[in-house]
């Protein structure tokens, strides 16, 4: 790919976009720091949005088992409030299933990281050592709960 760019006068039709700029600021951001997370939060959302609905129409069944609709107009009223609760339920629960999901992402990402930048790790050793670490932590979350 060429880029046209203006270096001290110069006019080169030839740089390459690999070639920084004295004046430009370069990120290099390793596609796993986004990748994962991102993953995480599209797969926690649809399991989090599955769960979450059974668990509302579960819910919402239970709470009006004792009185159903006699009339069409009721079970008009009886089932628009119950897809509306689903669909509360829903959101609420692919918020927190995505929000679990990315945190461990995240984490094995983090100590993944952390352990290449420390190095003396086989790269073998990195992806155990950063699924016990994400692993262990996931199992301090739930035991607190």
């Amino acid at each position: 790919m060429t880029v046209t760019s203006v270096r001290d006068g110069s006019n080169d039709e030839h740089d390459d976009i690999n070639t920084p700029s004295k004046s430009a600021i370069h990120l290099n951001i390793p596609p796993r720091f986004y990748l994962v997370p991102g993953a995480a939060i599209i797969v926690g959302s649809a399991i989090g949005l599955v769960r979450g609905s059974q668990r509302a129409s579960l819910r919402f069944l239970a709470e009006n088992a004792h009185r159903p609709p006699t009339t069409v107009q009721g079970w008009y009223f009886y089932n628009k409030t119950k897809n509306y609760k689903l669909l509360f339920g829903g959101a609420k629960g692919a918020g927190v299933e995505a929000s679990k999901l990315t945190l461990v992402a995240l984490g094995w990402v983090g100590i993944e990281e952390g352990l290449q930048r420390v190095g003396g790790v086989p790269l073998a050793m990195e992806d155990n050592s950063a699924d016990t670490g994400s692993g262990t932590n996931n199992g301090k979350q739930h035991e607190d709960a």
